[in-house]
């Protein structure tokens, strides 16, 4: 079997792919910017072959790089980068040499664009805020006087929080499109609400393998657009109400052999017409795993080892996944300009559950922080300390 890897050295965890998929015997074929020499041994260990290219970005580059592969290697089988940037290339590249596990061109829009999402989350039966997409001035006025300041923009095929803004009145509202954007954007009634993630991997017929769930206390939007600190943590037990709407989302996507990511709002009050305090309701959906170290703290909090699942799915293999849900793992993104009461050093000594830490790649910190900090406790209350001391600033 042969599965070419796109981007094996980012996110830098990406290589425990390649090496789980070794071990089920597919022939990993990568493609990346890197030279080879710079390689980390684990993924040169678990390469079949390497194809340096000068940028990911350019398609003839990544023709060749395919082309070459199909040439010496016969059939492609898979092709994946496991990463949102590269989802519509991917699909492009699979179109190409029709390949027909994974997305492709004719249906990448309905998990990139988020005005196309809310058709599936509606035949799911799950509410969405609602929207327009950003067209002129008067139009965008029209609007606000149905659903009122503020209003959310953000892009209609954008990656996290990346050029979202909270428009609270008519002077942001002008200042808004004077900036003259040069991409198609959204505009959604604001929702009050923390987020919630049922996260995943589902098997080649749409079957849901592994699931778990992450709890975001602060609106990633405010922490690209104000530089907070970072916190998200995973559950032990998922909520039932998140498991029966994260499954009707899986299968109204129709999500097969895939890590998947779905976002929801959970109102912190009643709202007319998306439903009462603690409801669900659709934000967005990532159809590859959760960023940044998200995999990893998946293995900490669960004693499992996802790229294992992932890779044994792939392979047609039925994995076997342990029930229990052992630990909460929680993700601390600091800030590099900010002084904290506790060093590290002294977070460490305090807190030896601590298996983590790391300078964050400068594309993800907005979102995530430039340290990352990962922990695991089985007491919930124990975390919730370690948050507030691991973002306690010094006076």
């Amino acid at each position: 079997m042969n599965y070419i890897l796109i981007s094996p050295t980012f996110p830098v965890n990406y290589w425990q792919f390649a090496k789980a998929l070794k071990e089920v015997g597919v022939h990993i074929l990568a493609i990346g910017e890197d030279h080879y020499h710079t390689l980390r041994e684990e993924l040169k260990a678990s390469l079949t072959d390497y194809y340096q290219v000068t940028s990911l970005s350019d398609y003839k580059q990544m023709y060749q790089a395919c082309a070459y592969f199909a040439y010496k290697y016969g059939k492609i089988d898979w092709l994946e980068s496991n990463n949102e940037y590269w989802l519509v290339q991917d699909a492009k590249l699979r179109d190409d040499f029709n390949i027909n596990t994974g997305y492709k061109s004719h249906e990448i829009d309905k998990i990139k664009l988020k005005s196309r999402m809310k058709r599936y989350y509606q035949q799911a039966n799950i509410p969405t805020a609602r929207y327009q997409l950003v067209s002129t001035l008067e139009n965008a006025k029209e609007f606000i006087a149905n659903v009122g300041y503020p209003v959310c923009v953000k892009p209609d095929d954008g990656v996290g929080a990346n050029g979202t803004f909270k428009i609270n009145n008519e002077e942001d509202l002008l200042r808004f499109f004077h900036l003259h954007l040069h991409q198609a954007y959204i505009m959604e009634e604001f929702i009050e609400g923390t987020i919630i993630s049922y996260d995943g991997i589902c098997d080649q017929q749409g079957n849901i393998l592994f699931e778990t769930c992450h709890y975001f206390p602060k609106p990633v939007m405010e922490i690209v657009n104000h530089q907070l600190e970072t916190t998200y943590y995973s559950l032990k037990d998922i909520p039932e109400h998140v498991r029966e709407v994260g499954t009707r989302v899986v299968n109204a996507f129709d999500i097969k052999a895939r890590f998947f990511h779905l976002e929801f709002f959970i109102l912190e009050q009643e709202k007319k017409g998306l439903g009462k305090k603690g409801d669900l309701v659709g934000l967005e959906v990532n159809m590859r795993p959760p960023g940044g170290y998200t995999t990893d703290m998946m293995n900490w909090a669960n004693d499992i080892d996802v790229y294992q699942i992932y890779s044994q799915m792939i392979n047609g293999t039925i994995p076997c996944i342990p029930n229990h849900r052992p630990y909460h793992a929680i993700y601390i993104g600091r800030r590099s300009y900010q002084n904290y009461v506790y060093s590290l050093t002294q977070l460490k000594e305090k807190y030896p559950s601590i298996l983590l830490e790391s300078t964050m790649a400068s594309c993800m910190a907005p979102a995530l922080g430039d340290i990352a900090i990962i922990a695991r406790f089985k007491d919930m209350d124990v975390l919730k300390q370690f948050e507030q001391d691991a973002t306690l600033k010094a006076e």
